[in-house]
């Protein structure tokens, strides 16, 4: 650990690598909600946070495991996950009252057309107004994952097995995870509409 007088040590959570302050005091200045996107080894999590004197306040969540509510059969932390999970927030949000928010991607690099930017996409068309640019976003045939399909039927059936055993011992074939896709989402905009 560097010494001396001068030596400003760090605070906690940068040391920790968990929190940029410089970009959290930017959203933090812009006095809007935010919509917090963040992606784990199984799952996506999206908030809508505002921010108290006392500390941030969750508004709505929507994480990928309620998607199992909803008869989601895939994995939850795929770039359709992502985007189904970011638009059962939208539809949530719009239900509490929030209409406008920014979008907060924590310390992940902004690359275009990663699953942070599906769930945005997901936030947008559920009608939840977030500044972006549509540059960014993933493309539509990659959101309901025909890319996995087309794989899968390159694939033997053999290979098929090895590589989507998941998606087998949940029920589903590789091959119909657009339409699957498709399903779920319009039973979301039913469900969160009828709720």
């Amino acid at each position: 650990m560097a010494q001396g007088s001068r030596y400003k040590l760090a605070f906690k959570r940068r040391r920790e690598g968990k929190t940029d302050y410089r970009a959290r005091s930017k959203l933090i200045s812009l006095d809007t909600s935010r919509l917090v996107v963040r992606i784990t080894n199984t799952s996506t999590i999206v908030q809508i946070v505002d921010v108290k004197p006392d500390g941030d306040e969750t508004i709505v969540s929507a994480h990928s495991n309620e998607l199992k509510k909803e008869g989601w059969l895939a994995s939850g932390k795929n770039t359709s996950a992502a985007y189904l999970t970011g638009f059962l927030c939208g539809k949530k949000a719009l239900e509490a009252g929030v209409d406008e928010a920014v979008l907060d991607i924590g310390l992940k690099s902004s690359i275009k057309g990663v699953r942070v930017y599906a769930a945005l996409k997901g936030a947008v068309d559920a009608g939840l107004y977030v500044p972006h640019s549509d540059e960014v976003l993933p493309a539509d045939e990659r959101i309901r994952g025909e890319h996995i399909a087309a794989y899968a039927e390159s694939l033997t059936d053999e290979e098929v097995k090895q590589k989507f055993s998941q998606y087998l011992k949940n029920g589903l074939s590789p091959k119909d995870l657009p339409d699957h896709f498709e399903a779920v989402k319009q039973k979301i905009e039913e469900g969160v509409s009828n709720e």
